[in-house]
């Protein structure tokens, strides 16, 4: 590992920042934030190839049908643990079934973090329920006192969003739920082969989602998954993906249990998508363990760098490892050092988010979504902010100012990418940037 206090050997302690002039650090781009994506070959080529040859995408029969999706539901099963999965064509997909399955809508709330992704708001406005915002700590996930004090009378659900490739306070929010009575989705879009003290991601909640989408631990370019211990949730599941019904062994339609006679959405898996991802998933435990060893080698490294703070990650061991989040004194030190950063070199290719201030992370955060801002519809009533069973939220506002600490850390926070293609020597010039700077710009 590197030594804290040294430098590569053309690089002078006290030399002159970047941005003010002096010699950047590094000037190759950092490879692109797509971890999967990299280790697209072979292997996902025969399994495609096997269901082109067999002239049988679609998952549930065909002239030849491979069953890819069906393997790839067994796998995940075996590997990680779990009872049920469910194949479905992408994550934002897979939180509306998931509250579907748990009989979220009008006259509910769900408790969501201001921290997430904008697909988690829209899975539960889209079923009529209402978001009720819940701040995060220094986890970058739901803070489970702030939790405590917003369940109401209307509360119904949770949805815990594992951001940013690693875990919060699972285990403390999934007892709080369960003290009352709440259903618990897991959002772990970007945990996919993650874990909290040997326990693996999606096994918290009642139902856990992942994703596949281009840009997350693992790819078939669009996809997800649902896992759950229930088997009456799994099959509410499996109908609503479908086209409301269960399905019998030869694939067919069987309309005739009355418990799984519902309604869907047409996001069912096809088995090039499933093959794909099973391709992948013979790859996830040397993508994440690439980009945890160099992101802990990161954060080791730099942790003594005076008036720095780094996330809280409750189990490193578990931790995927796709984002350094770094925390800074004020919002302007922050803008300046990531600046910085930038100059010396630690930056993606045009159009990346490699290194960034959090402040431009968009729709990750509460008040950067315009639709929930001023409450959006996609009916003309305004449908569910105007529905009569919602008539207590009548008075919830989502302007920046609600979650203070979310407000604090997209100020004040940082983000860098790991990809998993990062070489010694990156991750080398990575450390001496940021010690670079926090030489120059940190206090002692």
């Amino acid at each position: 590992m590197t030594n804290r206090g040294s430098y590569p050997a053309n690089l002078a302690p006290g030399e002159a920042l970047a941005i003010d002039g002096g010699t950047p650090v590094r000037t190759a781009p950092l490879p692109w934030e797509l971890p999967g994506a990299y280790f697209i070959g072979a292997e996902e080529r025969a399994l495609v190839d096997q269901v082109v040859d067999a002239q049988s995408p679609f998952r549930f029969y065909g002239l030849d049908a491979q069953h890819m999706v069906d393997r790839l539901e067994a796998e995940w099963c075996r590997k990680f643990n779990h009872a049920f999965a469910l194949g479905v064509n992408c994550g934002s997909a897979a939180l509306h079934i998931a509250l579907a399955a748990g009989e979220i809508g009008p006259g509910d709330e769900v408790l969501v973090p201001g921290y997430m992704w904008v697909s988690c708001l829209s899975a539960i406005v889209r079923l009529g329920a209402i978001p009720r915002l819940v701040d995060i700590d220094r986890s970058f996930c739901i803070d489970p006192e702030d939790m405590r004090r917003k369940i109401g009378p209307h509360t119904r659900a949770v949805l815990f969003v594992n951001m940013s490739g690693a875990m919060g306070r699972n285990e403390e929010v999934a007892a709080i739920a369960r003290q009352h009575g709440l259903f618990m989705v897991e959002d772990c879009a970007q945990w996919a082969g993650g874990s909290l003290h040997g326990r693996s991601a999606g096994s918290f909640g009642d139902i856990g989602i992942f994703s596949f989408q281009l840009n997350k631990n693992m790819t078939s370019g669009e996809g997800g998954l649902l896992v759950t211990q229930s088997q009456h949730l799994y099959k509410r599941c499996v109908a609503i993906h479908d086209v409301g019904f269960a399905r019998n062994e030869q694939g067919r339609l069987d309309p005739m249990d009355e418990r799984y006679q519902l309604w869907g959405i047409g996001s069912r898996m096809s088995d090039l998508t499933g093959a794909m991802a099973l391709g992948q998933l013979g790859k996830l435990d040397t993508i994440t363990g690439n980009m945890r060893a160099a992101k802990w080698r990161i954060r080791e490294a730099i942790a003594d760098l005076p008036g720095l703070g780094l996330r809280e990650i409750a189990d490193p061991a578990g931790d995927t490892g796709p984002f350094l989040i770094t925390i800074y004194p004020t919002a302007e030190l922050c803008q300046r050092f990531t600046a910085a950063l930038q100059a010396e070199g630690v930056r993606g290719h045009p159009g990346s988010l490699a290194c960034i201030p959090m402040r431009d992370w968009g729709m990750h955060w509460y008040f950067n979504v315009p639709s929930l801002v001023h409450k959006r519809s996609l009916a003309r009533d305004g449908f569910p902010w105007s529905h009569p069973a919602n008539a207590f939220a009548a008075e919830y506002r989502y302007t920046r100012g609600t979650l203070p600490v979310c407000d604090d850390m997209e100020s004040r926070a940082a983000l860098l990418t790991i990809s998993p293609m990062l070489s010694e020597t990156d991750t080398d010039e990575i450390i001496a940037a940021f010690r670079k700077v926090g030489a120059a710009l940190l206090a002692g």
